[in-house]
């Protein structure tokens, strides 16, 4: 069991006080057949975040991304004199001199986690890891600016050798893995394996290069084209006009031509297990996709016709593009982050990736999806419960984003949520000013 419980955040961009994200299931009667379980609390497979423009929304998946990416490359990114990556709050006096700080409780292979810190752009002026190995607190580390405190056990006198290496602009936790540290090195494989977060482009040959000997992510490529239902038949990939022979020997390949070599032979092969008895090409220079559609020629008869993948619907690419982050979550656990899931979608493509979550049969391993969206149709009680809900709103006179949940109003069971929000009654919607 992989999984996120909340995150918090502080004096971020525009986040001046403290936003949470929990996860954990408010006491609601509908909808309970989709809830995961960790110990006797119950936890939400997804959770939607509306706001207008400029609201704040994206900042809260930027603190997330930023983080992680601290947390799991501090070691390399921070040199001696390194800033810390952190961008407080910027519309008053003070908060410039207050630190940043970030909280994760999780769970990893059924443990239960709490890490966090806080810094200022010069240096870390706290940080903490704490475990639950046998339901009971255990701390592994704290840390207040250059001071290290470490539980009386066996391991004190190896953590404290670490922390003689740890630089003031550097996280302990990501030192101690490079210094081998088990228990650390444990714990991070949640920031490490268990948080996606979606890419912003739509490159499938990009995706093919990084999945090329991974079956299951191709395939989910493949399928992922079909459930878009536009037709799609087969996909060919040309460079240039130099034909390669695929059946040749590695030998008779040029260098840099093998990985892309590899990885159209995979994705072929996850074509053909799906039905697909695709001829696949290859020719030597810029690597080019085509797709081929099914079309009617002036006497009758069917044949195929190319169009390039960059032809496609942003849509379909778009799906194509997010469907390994999916099925590598739904396969392991762990939660995947979407800025804007609705860009370029049709809501039925958005529920349909909703519903890979929210349904037990598809979402085996305890996996989560945290998104924004502007799609108003998803606030719909027969499609998500109210505690999935949340609203960023940035208030107008100091321009501090608030971040809370739609269970925080007095919402009924039959209330139209949709109606309700369009007319203000949550906040998080522009306040158009007609022109005079």
């Amino acid at each position: 069991m992989n999984m996120l419980l909340y995150f918090k955040v502080k004096n971020y961009r525009s986040f001046r006080d403290e936003a949470v994200l929990d996860l954990e299931a408010a006491h609601l009667k509908d909808h309970t057949e989709c809830l995961l379980q960790h110990g006797k609390n119950s936890y939400l497979p997804g959770v939607a975040i509306y706001g207008k423009n400029g609201g704040g929304k994206s900042n809260l998946i930027r603190a997330m991304w930023l983080a992680v990416q601290f947390i799991c490359n501090a070691q390399k990114t921070q040199t001696e004199k390194a800033p810390v990556p952190v961008r407080p709050f910027g519309l008053n006096d003070y908060s410039a001199n207050v630190p940043t700080s970030f909280e994760f409780a999780y769970v990893l292979n059924g443990i239960k986690y709490v890490y966090g810190f806080s810094a200022t752009r010069t240096c870390i002026v706290s940080e903490y890891l704490k475990a639950w190995p046998n339901g009971r607190e255990k701390s592994i580390f704290t840390r207040e600016c250059q001071q290290f405190i470490f539980p009386k056990d066996g391991e004190r006198q190896r953590k404290q050798l670490i922390s003689e290496a740890v630089a003031a602009n550097q996280l302990f936790f990501a030192v101690s893995c490079t210094m081998n540290y088990k228990p650390c090195i444990e714990a991070m494989r949640w920031f490490r394996e268990y948080i996606v977060f979606s890419r912003d482009y739509t490159d499938i040959n990009r995706n093919l290069i990084e999945y090329r000997e991974d079956d299951a992510m191709l395939q989910a490529i493949v399928s992922a084209a079909r459930t878009a239902d536009v037709g799609i038949q087969d996909i060919r990939f040309e460079i240039d006009n130099k034909e390669i022979d695929l059946s040749a020997s590695s030998d008779d390949v040029p260098k840099d031509m093998r990985e892309i070599v590899k990885a159209v032979q995979a994705f072929g092969e996850a074509l053909r297990q799906n039905g697909n008895e695709a001829e696949m090409q290859l020719n030597a220079g810029k690597l080019r996709s085509t797709t081929y559609h099914a079309g009617r020629n002036a006497d009758g008869t069917s044949s195929s016709y190319p169009l390039r993948l960059s032809d496609e619907s942003d849509g379909t690419r778009r799906l194509m593009t997010l469907a390994p982050a999916i099925e590598r979550t739904l396969a392991n656990g762990g939660v995947l982050v979407v800025d804007e899931l609705d860009r370029e979608m049709h809501l039925m493509l958005v529920e349909y990736v909703i519903g890979r979550y929210q349904e037990k049969s598809s979402n085996q391993n305890n996996a989560q999806i945290v998104f924004t969206t502007h799609e108003t149709a998803l606030l719909n009680q027969e499609i998500l419960r109210r505690d999935q809900i949340y609203f960023v709103d940035k208030n107008r006179n100091d321009g501090a984003s608030s971040l809370y949940s739609l269970v925080e109003f007095n919402v009924r069971n039959d209330m139209n949520i949709l109606k309700a929000y369009l007319l203000g009654k949550f906040g998080a919607i522009p306040e158009i000013e007609e022109a005079r």
